[in-house]
């Protein structure tokens, strides 16, 4: 049995995702789904028209991948597709923020993530894919968004690392690294979107495509919009002690 796995899939990205898969990736026969909403993975699951099932988990805990883990032992399925888009993000300087929120977006941005890729890569052979969804935030520190832009510079690193450990089992890796969206990230966030990030905004199923068409590619690193494209080389070739001040000012 070939499945898909799509974490986060309640909402944004990843509900995006799981639509998207069924058009694009025919030789499927299950998607399998992970979210902490599980009414909402229910109402997902009747949307769809692949076999679907839905495993109710908070990646906050520490023991939310104990009924996935059974499954896969159970099925032993053959996972043609991976994709970790469960994450968020809180803004606000790390004074004036929680501890428990600043932890909680390591634990789910990073050690999470980190968990179900190692659960899933037994499972995966050659042709797999692997999506990563990381954040234009990675590509740079930014004050203000502190923990969350180091978290998602974790993911891009992560990605491209593991992308080359297991190039020659072909398996690839792509980091899909997004600027402002109207998923309802800047809603859990704490702040509106702001009127300058407002107007960077790319429709969600725009950032989706291409994250799906660059990983078809065996692109490492998927990046939607000129705009996101230019942030993303101005990171690599300002140094950062003035990205910073420019992100502060922004």
């Amino acid at each position: 049995m070939k499945i898909a796995v799509v974490t986060g899939a309640s909402s944004g990205f990843g509900k995006i995702f799981v639509s998207d898969l069924e058009k694009c990736c025919r030789t499927i026969d299950e998607i399998w789904i992970l979210a902490r909403r599980r009414e909402r993975l229910l109402q997902l699951a009747e949307s769809t028209s692949l076999p679907t099932r839905i495993f109710k988990a908070d990646l906050a805990k520490e023991d939310w991948d104990g009924e996935f883990l059974a499954a896969l032992r159970e099925r032993s399925p053959e996972i043609r597709v991976l994709i970790n888009c469960a994450g968020y993000g809180k803004i606000g300087k790390c004074t004036e923020l929680t501890k428990e929120d600043q932890l909680g977006m390591i634990d789910v941005n990073c050690r999470a993530l980190t968990k179900m890729t190692l659960n899933c890569l037994a499972y995966m052979g050659y042709g797999s894919r692997i999506i990563q969804v990381s954040s234009a935030a990675a590509f740079a520190p930014q004050p203000g968004f502190a923990v969350y832009a180091a978290t998602k510079s974790y993911v891009l690193s992560f990605s491209r690392a593991l992308r080359e450990e297991l190039r020659l089992k072909g398996i690839f890796v792509t980091a899909v690294c997004p600027g402002p969206s109207e998923t309802g990230f800047f809603k859990r966030a704490g702040r509106g979107i702001g009127p300058v990030k407002e107007k960077m905004t790319i429709r969600p199923e725009r950032i989706v495509r291409q994250a799906l068409k660059d990983a078809w590619k065996r692109k490492d690193v998927s990046v939607c919009g000129c705009l996101m494209k230019s942030f993303r080389a101005a990171g690599k070739a300002m140094p950062h002690s003035i990205v910073v001040r420019l992100m502060a000012r922004l």
